[in-house]
């Protein structure tokens, strides 16, 4: 943050020693302002190379002179105090930008388009919504008009206005960038959420295709389309749904096992998921799948067959959740002593998981016990996870 502070102010040096420089070959008469500009320049110049750029700023701030070619020095020194946590600092400049009638339309929108920064940085959001809803309609530079609405989306998100959101965002910002696809879809799951808690199963899966249509990746949507199948009692159904998530995201196979394994229950048809386990874990050794697969074993075969297959497996992939499960069984046919020793042997194995959480952002590292379909943290839709590997999946 020092650096581009440093790299900002040197900018204003810049701007001012040049618009001195402009002003002397131009002859300017205006002596007593001349001086005053020189004396305030060479006094910042002095704070900044005694390392005092608060004073600095504020007396570059005060010297440069807001025109066509000063302009982009003083949204940078906004932007900067934005940066630094100084969001009403920010506005003052940029609503002092906005006073000047010297500024052409375009520049008064980019101006704008700053100006609603600050407001959401300090929480103002409906100031800054009106802003960026002026922007979006009236600006005639395309890349600042895409901005704006950007961040027009991003405000809506953040106020939960699913509808709101997509009517902004698509589909011009959706079909550009994927990160928004994304967003957009999850923006129609939770439409259909709502509408699943107001009793609408038919507006919800029409939201559910609407998603899957805009991002067929969406695991989510379909996740609900399952979830629907199960209450109106098509588990058939259910099961295709399931089991067409891991095509969609392998990572999130472990999150389908047990609404699959009541659907295939249901449909009195265990053999049918052993055998989708089988074929799960010969594609990724999910330990989720391992375990389901192994307790069905267990069920039908006996503690023997449980065994063999997690012996078998951790010797491939090594598991603290599977060399668990291998403990309990242990522990059942274990003769007193034994199963002592296995059981102190558990305690540490179960310590150990419970240090671990089931679930990650692979964005930002957020974990937690609990699935959010928006990581509480960066805000990224579908990047929360199960957690893989030796402690994990």
């Amino acid at each position: 943050m020092m650096d581009l502070l440093l790299l900002a102010l040197l900018l204003a040096a810049v701007a001012i020693g040049w618009w001195l420089g402009r002003r002397s070959v131009a002859g300017n008469d205006e002596t007593t302002s001349q001086t005053r500009l020189s004396r305030d320049y060479f006094v910042g110049l002095n704070y900044l190379l005694n390392e005092e750029p608060d004073r600095a700023i504020e007396t570059f701030v005060g010297a440069l002179e807001v025109n066509s070619d000063t302009i982009e020095t003083h949204i940078a020194l906004g932007s900067l105090f934005r940066a630094r946590g100084e969001a009403d600092r920010s506005v003052k400049i940029h609503q002092n930008l906005l006073a000047r009638p010297t500024l052409t339309p375009a520049q008064g929108q980019r101006v704008q388009l700053e100006l609603a920064r600050d407001f959401l940085k300090l929480g103002l959001h409906d100031r800054a919504e009106r802003l960026l809803q002026g922007i979006t309609r009236e600006a005639q530079d395309e890349e600042l008009r895409l901005a704006a609405k950007r961040l027009l989306v991003d405000l809506l998100e953040r106020e939960k206005a699913w509808q709101a959101a997509l009517e902004v965002a698509v589909p011009e910002l959706v079909r550009e960038q994927e990160e928004l696809r994304r967003a957009a879809s999850h923006w129609l799951c939770e439409l259909a959420e709502q509408a699943l808690q107001q009793a609408s199963p038919g507006p919800a899966r029409k939201q559910l295709r609407q998603a899957l249509g805009i991002d067929p990746q969406c695991v989510r949507a379909t996740w609900l389309l399952a979830r629907l199948e199960h209450d109106t009692g098509h588990y058939k159904a259910e099961a295709k749904l399931l089991k067409r998530v891991p095509d969609q995201d392998l990572d999130f196979s472990p999150i389908i096992l047990e609404p699959l394994a009541e659907a295939y229950r249901r449909l009195e048809d265990p053999q049918g998921f052993e055998d989708y386990l089988t074929t799960l874990i010969e594609r990724a050794p999910f330990t989720s799948a391992l375990l389901a697969l192994a307790r069905s074993r267990q069920h039908h075969e006996g503690n023997a067959a449980a065994e063999a297959l997690i012996r078998e497996q951790l010797l491939r992939t090594p598991s603290l959740r599977a060399l668990d499960y291998l403990m309990d069984l242990y522990a059942r046919s274990a003769d007193a002593e034994e199963r002592e020793r296995v059981e102190l042997l558990k305690q540490h194995t179960e310590a150990l998981l419970a240090r671990h959480p089931r679930f990650r952002c692979r964005r930002c590292g957020f974990s937690g016990e609990r699935l959010h379909w928006q990581c509480p943290s960066c805000r990224e839709w579908g990047t929360t996870k199960p957690v893989t590997g030796i402690e994990g999946e």
